[in-house]
């Protein structure tokens, strides 16, 4: 059973766990499972998805449940008015707070604006050799988009050395295969926290807050990160 955060009669949110697919692609041909169908098939009504999350990353994930509410939600998206809020960790410390305005390219290598901001929630260094070095450091960062581009957020705090545990293939191998050989660690360290709006037809605002999963919060018990 999906996790439901928030259900009225026009929007559904749920917490979508790592490694489920939002719908069928043609780039996961022999998956079978995706949050679509078993959402549907859960609330026993058609649903049609107002975003996408990556099928590595976990939380918030926002459903409309007729039509002309999925137009109205998508329209929020593209408009830049609902704010989403990411937990992630990654490589090393990272400053207290930061942006970064670095533009990424499009499939067809056309460069699109992309903005990211964060700001460090808790920093941890753990007695395990990493390189040159005798102890390795990690960072629990909230990051905020505020646009929403393919990958975006991986793909910045690798831009700044910063990679995200468990990103392939925009992280780290090195470490990917330090959390994998030390602590039986494979999952991307990357969680939609939090979606903020304006209901399209209630014009109430909604703040639909996902607790990490499970594998989220066993990593920050290794790193003993007890505040996000």
């Amino acid at each position: 059973m999906l996790d439901i955060l928030y259900q009225d009669e026009y929007l559904v949110a749920i917490n979508k766990p790592h490694g489920l697919l939002v719908h069928r692609s043609g780039i996961a041909a022999d998956t079978t499972t995706f949050a679509l169908q078993l959402l549907r098939n859960q609330i026993c009504r058609s649903v049609y998805p107002s975003h996408r999350l990556d099928r590595k990353t976990s939380g918030v994930l926002l459903f409309a449940l007729d039509k002309e509410t999925d137009r109205l939600s998508q329209q929020l998206f593209y408009d830049k008015k609902v704010t989403k809020k990411y937990l992630a960790i990654v490589r090393g410390h990272t400053g207290e707070k930061g942006t970064i305005d670095y533009p990424l390219k499009k499939e067809n290598g056309t460069l699109q604006e992309a903005v990211t901001h964060y700001k460090t929630l808790s920093q941890s260094e753990i007695g395990v050799a990493s390189g040159k070095f005798s102890t390795s450091r990690y960072s629990l960062i909230e990051a905020t988009p505020e646009t929403g581009r393919m990958h975006q957020i991986r793909k910045h705090f690798a831009h700044v050395f910063h990679p995200i545990l468990g990103d392939r293939p925009h992280g780290c191998n090195k470490q990917n295969k330090l959390w994998k050989e030390h602590f039986d660690m494979d999952t991307m360290m990357l969680h939609a926290r939090s979606l903020s709006f304006v209901h399209p037809h209630t014009h109430q605002t909604l703040h639909i807050v996902a607790e990490p999963q499970p594998e989220f919060l066993r990593v920050l018990g290794l790193l003993s990160i007890t505040q996000f």
